[in-house]
């Protein structure tokens, strides 16, 4: 079913041995901080008590206090208070502007509403009360004379 394999064997080839060529980064990696001795000991200083004991330490130099760093005349939390309050005023005085407006538009069309209803009103009245003959216009009616005996329409 298969070709036999053993007939069909590949060419034995020589070995090949490949040499890694060591990469070396463009900047060095830094080296690990590792603890260093002072390069010079210091001096040792040793004082003898009135007591006749002799205590032997290091000199210690003075500690010199941090200079002070000149402050501002105003803060700057007083500055960004006063600014916040600028900008509070100006929003409340835009609102106070918005709700002007608002109350007189309101009022404009309370006023346009108004003049709307009586000059309809004031039309209407004109119309009932006029003094001109309704006889002319309309529709006529003609209504003969009928007699009505209980409760029948005779003519």
């Amino acid at each position: 079913m298969y070709p036999n394999q053993a007939l069909n064997a590949p060419a034995v080839r020589a070995p090949e041995v490949h040499h890694p060529t060591p990469i070396t980064p463009a900047a060095p990696y830094p080296a690990p901080l590792v603890p260093v001795q002072p390069h010079a000991v210091p001096t040792v200083a040793s004082v003898v008590l009135p007591d006749g004991r002799v205590v032997t330490g290091y000199a210690m130099s003075p500690v010199q206090p941090e200079p002070v760093v000149a402050k501002p005349a105003v803060s700057r939390a007083a500055v960004n208070v006063a600014l916040g309050g600028v900008g509070f005023l100006a929003v409340c005085g835009g609102l106070l502007l918005l709700t002007t407006f608002i109350t007189a538009l309101t009022a404009l069309i309370t006023q346009l509403i108004t003049l709307a209803a009586v000059i309809f009103g004031g039309w209407i009245a004109v119309q009932i009360f006029s003094g001109r003959d309704h006889s002319k216009s309309g529709t006529t009616v003609n209504i003969r004379k009928a007699v009505i005996k209980r409760n029948r329409f005779y003519q």
